[in-house]
């Protein structure tokens, strides 16, 4: 879960964690984000530590894990491990290989960042975004075109927690599982499924099933909470709260409509009405899950605002 506080208030105000000057002068190389998902098989964990060898500037190694691999992610990570000689040409020949992939978009966008090159970098970041919508590079490029903003995606918090049975799975069998509940009319299976699938940047997905259990239960509040949430984008945060704000007059007792209020503004940065939409959530069911959690964030706002 994210801390809220901290990060909406550090994105505001603190230039070290937002996105774009983590890329302004790269003498260890521009940052590698991979998207392995819920993947646990040995090229996946490979990758992973691949990634961390970069992470720590052992270049040399992070290239050799990496060279044993022919995904279209390894070849990313191998074009950023021969930073700063030959990466650019490595991605641009990847960008003519998969010309609709995000994540070398990314990776494109981030190096071109490094080397100077402004406007062929956010030409790459809005490609990214908009080449495959559903992913996590769509989602990491939004983070560094719109760099004042809390990173990530706002996630649906349902009032229910996970059935234990499932939570206590991998995370690729929880996902599994939860499929197969979701195929049928199960409004709490749909709404997990698309937790499940936002936390993997898969925001479109996780539209359809929230919609598909909006559908399905009109008169639920969270279901029309998690259908609205789901159309966040950092371009145009108004399809979220078009869709979010009228639910405070549909469902006004709902602590789910006022918390995710609070939350989608947290995120933009408006804080102070994050704060009374938090508040007034707290209110609404003190002893709910999401009302506790509201009281929580709005702790964690006022600590993160004293720092």
């Amino acid at each position: 879960m994210l801390t809220v506080g901290a990060a909406v208030l550090q994105s505001r105000d603190d230039p070290s964690t937002r996105p774009t000057p983590v890329a302004r002068a790269c003498p260890s190389g521009p940052p590698l984000r991979l998207d392995l998902g819920v993947r646990d098989d040995p090229e996946a964990r490979a990758l992973s530590r691949a990634s961390g060898l970069y992470a720590g500037g052992r270049q040399a190694n992070a290239r050799r894990v990496f060279a044993r691999f022919g995904s279209l992610e390894a070849r990313v990570g191998a074009a950023l491990a021969r930073w700063p000689r030959g990466t650019v040409p490595a991605l641009r020949e990847l960008v003519s290989a998969e010309p609709r992939s995000s994540l070398v978009r990314l990776h494109l966008g981030l190096v071109l960042v490094c080397t100077g090159e402004h406007p062929a970098a956010l030409a790459a970041l809005r490609a990214a975004k908009r080449l495959e919508p559903d992913t996590l590079s769509a989602i990491r490029a939004a983070d560094f075109l719109h760099p004042d903003t809390v990173p990530g995606i706002p996630v649906f918090v349902p009032g229910f927690p996970a059935p234990a049975a499932i939570a206590r799975l991998s995370p690729a069998r929880s996902l599994e599982a939860l499929r197969k509940r979701a195929k049928g009319p199960d409004v709490r299976a749909k709404l997990l499924l698309g937790v499940a699938l936002q936390r993997l940047g898969k925001q479109r997905s996780a539209e359809r099933q929230y919609v598909a259990a909006a559908r399905l239960a009109p008169r639920r509040a969270d279901a029309q909470v998690a259908a609205a949430v789901a159309r966040f984008d950092k371009d145009r945060p108004e399809r979220a709260f078009s869709r979010l704000g009228p639910l405070t007059r549909a469902f006004p007792r709902s602590p789910s409509v006022r918390f995710h209020l609070g939350l989608l503004l947290a995120w933009v940065g408006r804080v102070e009405e994050a704060r009374r939409q938090l508040a007034l959530a707290r209110a609404a069911g003190p002893s709910t899950r999401l009302g506790r959690l509201a009281g929580r964030f709005l702790a964690e706002l006022q600590a993160a605002q004293k720092l």
